[in-house]
């Protein structure tokens, strides 16, 4: 029998112990739920590294062929640069304003590697630089309309969709040269390839008519008047299809670089989330035991 003065104290016990499984069970209950989005997160997860995975390996079996075409396209821009500096021909400087063509791409996932162009075009803004411009492909028509949208006489969508051609470079020299505004000197802004982990933004020279025929050495060519107009679209094609060519080899080397780290990414964060699940699959099974042997022992008590 217990005495009086300790029976009291014998019901406060009883009571904490009888409150207890109700307070296991609540952080079970949030133990179950942190544990289903703990499982939910990582199945996505790793589904996007599964996504990553392919598209890297779509991505390098691309890079093969846009270097190949890459390599192909050199013939081309570097014949025509190779007459431009046998004949000593240089931009004009004048009022006139100067015309400057961005080839970038309409895909993304691939890194920083269209915003280094539109970066290359800010500088240029902030100089106070008077030209305009013509932009291939969406990524830096998006990033260029916000800063510059006066500035864009003229842009061209559904580019990167395939390795470029000789077609497609000539289809947008005819546009170009259409434009009805004397430019000073043309430029083509590109990606230039250095190796798969790098590239550059670079101009290539695409001069103008008048710049052409006022070179030092252009008359040992010995080229007519009426023929010189195509020369120029010619030269232009060739350019353009050389900056095409190097661009589409750099994005797919940028997207197989960003694909791999994304990868890598994506497994670091399932090996963290994995060890965070298991721990509180601990939690919840420690917690199952404690107020299964708490309610025994409170039954053993009654």
């Amino acid at each position: 029998m217990l005495s009086r003065a300790a029976r009291p104290v014998f019901k406060a016990g009883t009571a904490a112990a009888a409150a207890r499984p109700v307070a296991i069970g609540a952080t079970n209950a949030a133990n179950y739920a942190t544990l289903r989005e703990i499982e939910g997160r990582l199945k996505s997860i790793r589904n996007i590294e599964k996504i990553t995975k392919t598209m890297k390996i779509v991505a390098s079996t691309k890079l093969t062929r846009a270097q190949r075409a890459m390599n192909e396209s050199r013939n081309y821009g570097q014949t025509s640069q190779e007459v431009y500096e046998q004949a000593e021909t240089k931009p004009l400087e004048g009022e006139n304003k100067k015309l400057i063509i961005v080839c970038s791409s309409d895909k993304g996932l691939c890194g920083g590697i269209h915003s280094g162009l539109s970066r290359k075009i800010r500088a240029l803004l902030q100089q106070n630089a008077n030209f305009d411009l013509v932009i291939l492909g969406e990524k830096c028509k998006a990033q260029l309309v916000r800063s510059s949208p006066k500035s864009i006489v003229l842009s061209f969508a559904g580019i990167g969709k395939d390795v470029p051609t000789f077609a497609d470079a000539s289809a947008i020299a005819d546009q170009v040269s259409l434009l009805p505004t004397e430019y000073s000197s043309v430029q083509v802004l590109y990606n230039k390839f250095i190796n798969a982990t790098s590239y550059e933004p670079t101009f290539i020279d695409a001069f103008s008519e008048d710049a052409i025929t006022q070179s030092p050495n252009f008359a040992a060519y010995e080229i007519e008047d009426e023929t010189l107009p195509n020369l120029r679209e010619y030269s232009l094609a060739n350019s353009l299809y050389w900056a095409l060519a190097e661009g589409h080899a750099c994005e797919q080397s940028a997207r197989r670089n960003a694909m791999e780290n994304a990868s890598s990414n994506a497994s670091d964060m399932i090996g963290k989330f994995q060890i965070l699940y298991n721990r509180t699959r601990q939690a919840v099974i420690t917690g199952e035991l404690v107020e299964i042997i708490t309610g025994a022992a409170a039954s053993a008590d009654a």
